[in-house]
Formats: structure tokens, sequence, C-alpha cells
């Protein structure tokens, strides 16, 4: 569940929950002060918990399983990631994806994911149009005129979902570092 829908749902039932206790025809004594201090706002996970828990990230997840980086991307960090959702990865080339997820291609697989990371944390105010390094190692294009694109064909959707060690990005499709052809899978 989003921080945002939290934070919702405890607001809402805060304001249930006062209104259930409020009595304007009280005949009580007693005055108790408002606590007016806020509650400490719940930490978000890793980037890793993050997209576990959001049903949109269930194949990225199981790719970053199938690729042993899950570990990685629950370490200190920081870390931006580009986060194609189940739609970007259902749009591939029919069998694809089962071709990657499978043991043998493992090395593909994680070029792949890592050409999704950018090291440090990249808020959506802060991105400018022009080549950006990878943790694969390759760059990313990326431009900003009528919103932000990677490589000219991933086009970014949600911004900023805050995770204890980064940021994620949402696309609409997966990208391919230079050095992968997988064609030849």
């Amino acid at each position: 569940m989003k921080k945002t829908s939290k934070l919702a749902a405890f607001a809402a039932a805060s304001v249930l929950f006062l209104a259930a206790c409020g009595d304007d025809n009280s005949t009580s004594d007693t005055t108790v002060a408002a606590d007016t201090t806020e509650a400490p706002a719940a930490e978000a996970g890793t980037i890793v918990e993050v997209a576990q828990g959001n049903a949109d990230f269930s194949t990225l997840v199981a790719a970053v399983v199938a690729a042993d980086l899950a570990e990685t991307l629950s370490g200190e960090g920081p870390f931006t990631v580009f986060a194609p959702t189940n739609a970007a990865f259902d749009a591939l080339p029919e069998g694809l994806l089962e071709k990657l997820l499978l043991p043998e291609n493992k090395e593909v697989l994680v070029k792949i994911l890592t050409y999704h990371v950018v090291s440090g944390e990249v808020l959506a105010a802060d991105v400018t149009a022009g080549d950006v390094p990878t943790v694969e190692g390759s760059t990313i294009a990326v431009t900003t005129d009528g919103g932000v694109k990677l490589n000219d064909s991933a086009t970014v959707t949600a911004t900023d979902i805050d995770a204890s060690n980064g940021v994620i990005h949402v696309i609409d499709q997966v990208i391919v570092p230079p050095s992968v052809d997988v064609a030849s899978l």
C-alpha cells in the first residue's frame, strides 16, 4: 500500500474515532488537553519492499528475484529505479520474458534489469535531458520535451515513489542496453 494511502486511511479512521468520542452534551468536569504532536510518518520500505507491495510490479519483482538482485536493491543505496510495469513486460515479444527468466539467461536478465537502475536518488524535479550512466554500465538517453522519455521509447508515467534506499519512477516499456541482443535468445 502506498504511504499516502496509509496516511489517508489513518486520517479517516482518526476523524471517525474523534467524531464517535465527541459529545456536545457532556457533563464531565474533566478537561483533557488535545495532543498536538504529530505521529512520525511510517518509513517507506526498500525499493524491493515497495515494489513487492504494488501489484503492478509483480513481474519486475519476479525478474529481480530470478536475477538474484533483490538483496542488492534492498541494500543501502541510494538508487533510482525506472520500474517497468507488468504491462510493459507483457508488451515484450511473445516468449521473451519466459526466456529471460531461465537460469541460463541470468546474465542477460541482470544486464537488462541493472540498465533500469541509476546510482543515487534522482527525484523528478532534478531530472534533466542528457545521457545518464546506469548501474549496468551503459547510458540511458533522457529527453524531457513533453514529458520524460528514456531512449526515445519508454515514457515515465509516475514519479517519486519513495523508498528507504532511493526512489522509483514508473515506465511503460522495458528498456534494453545496447550490448544485449534479445533476438539471440
